[in-house]
């Protein structure tokens, strides 16, 4: 990735009446691209910073008018997944001329200015609430010039900042252009085994690992909220040896709060609309809701260690 693309992100979404992103009523601005590839990704089409064509089947009206047109010849109805990724350019042509939205560019281009905009018409519901804004993704931090830009808009509309991070970022220019702007930090900590972190995850956990510790220590001293996050997924993070090494790696450090995230299996459908491998598709753990049991059980190993599993909403 360029220097001019960390600069200007992509923006998936902006959601707003949001419930499930910290404190209070929040809109949720979730940026496109992340230094991770999370294998159980829960927002696949935020994995990659640059564009791309999104297709869902279920809205497509057959009319032919996107075969027609692509230069490439890139889509046909044979194709399992109907784009065929390896010869699309990316030119967007198919995507003006379908009237039912099944073909769609995933990320829009937006300035601070736009995004403020959309955000604050909402800013009374933040005020009562005791809610605000969210950065999610793929990753902020990713892109740390602009999501310091963001933030220092929205603090000078005294909005309430959350970030949501993978925790793989340059700790030196996160201190000194997002950190002074957040109130909050929800912090995701998978996979405690760094061998299975870069299995899983893609990379090791060790620069994640030591960023949280240094955060943990300037947060408590400035009076912001570092709340830990870990998503159980089946067979890789909610596994016994996982779950307690995490639950020992917070208590050395004096935690007592963290917040764990119960499986969501959505992701699958995402992951083949925009032509993401997705190899647990048949995995019937995988494809399935948790029982409450799975979130009991490690909530309990938790309280062993005197950690007390909080709502990350």
């Amino acid at each position: 990735m360029t220097d001019e693309a960390q600069k200007t992100p992509l923006v998936l979404e902006i959601k707003g009446n949001s419930l499930d992103d910290g404190p209070g009523i929040r809109s949720v601005v979730f940026f496109k691209g992340c230094p991770l590839s999370c294998v159980w990704c829960h927002n696949p089409e935020s994995r990659k910073a640059g564009p791309e064509i999104a297709f869902d089947g279920k809205l497509c009206v057959d009319c032919g008018e996107c075969r027609k047109i692509c230069p490439e010849k890139a889509l046909s109805k044979t194709h399992p997944l109907y784009v065929d990724r390896t010869r699309c350019t990316l030119c967007f042509l198919c995507t003006n001329v379908c009237p039912s939205g099944a073909l769609e560019p995933v990320g829009k281009s937006m300035t601070v200015d736009a995004i403020m905009n959309k955000i604050l018409p909402d800013k009374p519901f933040y005020d009562t609430s005791g809610g605000g804004v969210t950065l999610s993704g793929g990753e902020a931090t990713l892109f740390m010039d602009f999501a310091s830009d963001l933030l220092k808009a929205l603090k000078h509309e005294g909005i309430h900042t959350l970030l949501e991070t993978c925790g793989s970022f340059d700790l030196t220019r996160f201190m000194a252009q997002v950190y002074p702007h957040v109130d909050a930090m929800y912090y995701d900590l998978k996979i405690m085994d760094s061998r299975k972190h870069q299995q899983f995850c893609g990379l090791p956990n060790s620069r994640i690992l030591e960023n949280f510790k240094a955060l943990l220590k300037t947060a408590a001293r400035d009076g912001k909220v570092l709340l830990p996050r870990t998503p159980l997924i089946p067979g890789i993070t909610d596994t016994e040896d996982n779950i307690r090494a995490l639950a020992e790696f917070l208590s050395a450090l004096s935690v007592t709060r963290a917040a764990l995230l119960a499986y969501n299996p959505l992701w699958h459908e995402k992951s083949d609309k925009v032509g993401v491998d997705d190899p647990y598709k048949k995995d019937k753990a995988m494809t399935s809701f948790s029982d409450g049991g799975v979130l009991e059980r490690c909530q309990s190993i938790y309280q062993d260690y005197g950690i007390s599993v909080v709502n990350a909403g």
